[in-house]
Formats: structure tokens, sequence, C-alpha cells
């Protein structure tokens, strides 16, 4: 294969159009001025990069700056990792591993956020530079009438549908409120909103523009497609997020889902625990269909793992491998105190447990479990018990689940 001398920089608000190109080839869609207003929307000086091989842009990759609730729960800044690519004719040769390398070095170099956290287009992509699977997401595809389980709790306030310029500024309020509570829920600004609420005419797949279900305490967010077969009417609800701060909301704005004249199906993307499937009266008519979520890197060790809670006191010590980052190389002491407050420390004390930085990212956020990832030979137990005290130490409030993609 053909070598080249690959360079990298941080990208001008001139050369954004040249950062659509290459993004849109990678994830193999045309070029539009819809990409292009969206990214400019997003950039950032400084933190969207550009890997060059000669004057030719051949790879991105962008920082956009978010924060992100973790166990405890708490807020706390995150770099979110997003507009990766690589020209087709330069793959494997070097231009990702320079762009992640420029990018956690830079974090740490700057004493920026301490850990990151992406989306992956396919799963095998980012384990090599210290990503851990942190969360999983579910689609729920159910049957338009689905009954709830009796004595299901709802509200007496009424869902109403609004207008998209009345609706906004409510939704914004509701998910300021609700968000912080949320593991792996992002704090939503402009550009969040933007995306999240998109809705040109060629982004609908064949669907309505989006509709919005308003209640006091929460709202859905949804699209429709109408159809019909020999059976009948067979429309579809294709839900894109609710949001509630209730229970009762919650269940309220679902029978409201739920009940959509002239639909056979209703779907929607959520976390693996959602209290959806304990409102139904079927579970097993839940047709539930499990992928990959948010991927965290904890950039530097001892700072990330000081921003966030922790299930019960712990103390313990940790042999980490990291071959990109070496300066989370070593042993560590967590120490957890009976607040769920850690401090961690570099010692020379034995090591209780052995691992890698990839396996610290996926327990980061409590939703993948020590002990799950030592039953599959990723985590050395060094100390009789230690694995299941750092397990129940790392758990979270609930089973994180990130409400968007960036």
């Amino acid at each position: 294969m053909e070598s080249c001398a690959l360079t990298i920089r941080p990208l001008t608000e001139a050369e954004l159009p040249a950062f659509v190109a290459v993004l849109c080839e990678s994830f193999l869609t045309d070029h539009t001025e819809l990409w292009l207003d969206f990214v400019r929307s997003t950039f950032e000086p400084g933190r969207l990069h550009g890997v060059f091989d000669d004057t030719r842009l051949v790879g991105t990759g962008q920082i956009l700056t978010k924060q992100l609730t973790v166990p405890g729960p708490r807020v706390t800044p995150v770099a979110a990792v997003s507009g990766v690519s690589v020209a087709a004719d330069h793959r494997r040769r070097g231009a990702l591993s320079l762009l992640m390398r420029t990018q956690l070095h830079g974090l740490h170099e700057s004493g920026g956020e301490p850990f990151a956290a992406l989306w992956a287009s396919e799963s095998r992509i980012y384990g090599r530079f210290g990503y851990g699977l942190a969360s999983q997401t579910c689609r729920y595809s159910l049957l338009k009438g689905a009954d709830f389980r009796p004595g299901t709790p709802t509200s007496a306030d009424r869902v109403r549908e609004l207008p998209r310029a009345e609706a906004i500024p409510l939704l914004e309020a509701i998910y300021q409120k609700v968000a912080p509570s949320r593991i792996g829920w992002l704090t939503r600004g402009v550009a969040g909103w933007a995306e999240t609420l998109a809705d040109n005419a060629d982004m609908r797949d064949g669907m309505s523009s989006l509709r919005f279900a308003l209640h006091p305490e929460g709202y859905a967010v949804y699209r429709t497609k109408g159809g019909r077969d020999e059976r009948g009417p067979n429309g579809t609800v294709s839900v894109v997020e609710v949001v509630a701060g209730t229970a009762q909301a919650y269940a309220t704005l679902w029978r409201h889902l739920l009940d959509m004249d002239l639909a056979r199906t209703v779907d929607v993307r959520l976390g693996i625990d959602d209290a959806l499937v304990h409102l139904v009266a079927e579970p097993m008519n839940v047709v539930r269909t499990l992928s990959p979520g948010l991927w965290v890197r904890l950039v530097d060790l001892d700072r990330a793992l000081t921003t966030r809670g922790y299930r019960t006191p712990v103390d313990l010590v940790l042999q980490v491998g990291d071959a990109l980052c070496p300066w989370n190389a070593g042993r560590w002491r967590l120490h957890v105190d009976a607040t769920g407050q850690a401090e961690v420390t570099r010692t020379n004390s034995d090591a209780d447990l052995a691992l890698d930085i990839v396996e610290l990212g996926a327990v980061f956020l409590g939703g993948t479990r020590l002990s799950t990832l030592a039953a599959a030979g990723r985590v050395h137990e060094l100390t009789e018990g230690a694995v299941a005290r750092a397990s129940l130490a790392f758990l979270g409030e609930q089973i994180p689940s990130c409400a968007e993609v960036f």
C-alpha cells in the first residue's frame, strides 16, 4: 500500500464545506446545504480538526462542548466527539489514529473535559482508542391500543397537540427540569435542540412533519405515516422522544400515543430498562431490539472518576493499562467515602483489580457491571471479593440511556 505523510490541524469556518463533503462521502450520503447549515450551527473554533494528505482534506472530527448526567446524579462537562470521518481512499492509513490521539492528548494537555463520549457508526472502531460501551439503546415496537396493566396511574390533566412554535418553549422548560436526574442525558443548547427537532422534508423518510403532544409535566415528539392494507388501517406512529417528570405524566403521554386513530404500530428508541414495558398488561407484546449506545473514554482517569457519585463506600487499588494515553497507566487507589464521593490517587500498593482503560469507560455511567466484564475475562481479580465490591460501588441510580445521537 502506498504510504502517505498525514498532518492535522484545526479547521477554519471557511473550510466547513470541505469538511461536510468528506463527512457525507464517509456516511454514504450526498452533500446538501442542510448538512452544511447544521455543521455551521455546531462549529466551535479550535475543536474541529482536519487530517490532510498534502493539501487535501481526508479526515475529520470535532468535539462538541456539552454536559452529561453521571451517577450521583451529577451534571458534568463531557467532550462529545462527533463528525468523525475518513475519505474512502484513505482508510487504514492512520488518519483516524492521528485524529483520536490529537483529540485525547489535546484534552489532557489543556485540562479540558475529563472524559469523552461518542456514538459509533461501527462498534469495532473505537475500542482500540480506549472507548468502552457504557450504555445500550433499544427499539421498542408496540401494537396500537396496547392495554396498560390494571392500576397504572395516569394524570387527570389532558394531553394537548400544539403547533411547533408554541410547543418548543414548553419542551425546553420540561427537558431542562428532567435531564439532570437522568443518567446519560445531555444538556441541550440551541444546536442540540435544532438537531433533535430537525424537520426538513428530505429527513422524514416518507413520514409526516414532527408533531408535539404536551402535558403539564411532560411531552412527546413524534411523526406519523398513514397506510392501509386488507386488514384496514396500518399507519405508524414513530416517536422521537417522550420526556416526563412524573410517572403519571409518562403513562398519560403513552396512552395518547398508543390510542392514535388509524395507526397499527407505535415504535420508539429508549433505554433498555425504560418503564414502558412495565406499563403494558402484556410485556411479551413489546418487541425490543437492542443495539449499542454511548461509548465513553476516560481522558484523565483521576479527574473523571471523581466527577461521578458511587453506590457504596469502597477502597481498592486498580492496575490500569492505557497504551494511547500513558498518563493513565499504572496503579491507582480508588477511595469512596460514605457519601459516595471518590478520591483517586497514585499508589505503589498491590493491586486488587487489573483492567484496561476501556473497561473503566464501559462501567463509568453505571450501566455495565464490572462483574459482567470479569465474567468475560476483561477484568482480573487479584484480591478475593474485589470484583463484587467494585461492581456494586460503580452502579448508578438507573441504567444509563442517552436521549440523543450527536
